[in-house]
């Protein structure tokens, strides 16, 4: 019998400071029998970075077919793709032909920088790409819980992450930004 996702209910409060865009979100996460309570976090954390009313969350690792997190507009062209942890550089340059704008967020120390430095000079050549690292993400995955109520506050590039259990700052690595205007 296959295992079935585990849905996390996130009640998320956004204060972008830097977009100045400030939003109550209540979301619903499926978590993927083989994914970690960390990605699914990062997950969060992408959707906080981008977010607004048409993003929503893509079946990821059940569908290769569709990212983490997608933006569509009202004709179904893919405005925004995004895709967390470490994508090959074939899936990514397949997002950008398909996509105006392919955000990778990367996790994972050490292996993310070895990823970047494997793929790096192949992936600046793609101008609608943006690739991000959060290279401290375990009090994401301490956090983690079925249901959650978290807000996150983004001033200067920096993110502020308060939930009941206490708060942190996360302050993603810009490696690359994409180099045409996507909106």
């Amino acid at each position: 019998m296959a295992l079935k996702s585990t849905i996390y209910k996130i009640d998320l409060n956004i204060a972008d400071m830097d977009r100045q865009y400030y939003a109550q979100h209540s979301l619903t996460v499926a978590k993927h029998p083989s994914e970690t309570d960390e990605r699914v976090m990062v997950r969060v954390i992408g959707f906080t970075l981008y977010a607004n009313e048409t993003l929503t969350f893509g079946k990821g690792l059940s569908d290769e077919e569709e990212p983490d997190l997608w933006q569509k507009d009202l004709t179904g062209a893919i405005q925004l793709w995004m895709d967390v942890g470490l994508p090959a550089e074939k899936e990514v340059r397949k997002a950008a032909g398909r996509a105006r704008q392919v955000i990778v967020m990367l996790y994972g120390g050490r292996i993310a920088d070895m990823w970047w430095d494997q793929n790096g000079k192949a992936l600046l050549k793609i101008n609608n790409l943006t690739v991000i690292n959060l290279q401290e993400t375990q009090k994401l995955a301490e956090m983690a819980s079925r249901g959650l109520n978290m807000s996150c506050t983004i001033q200067d590039g920096e993110i502020l992450v308060s939930h009941d259990g206490g708060s942190f700052a996360i302050t993603p690595i810009l490696l690359k930004e994409a180099s045409v205007n996507s909106y």
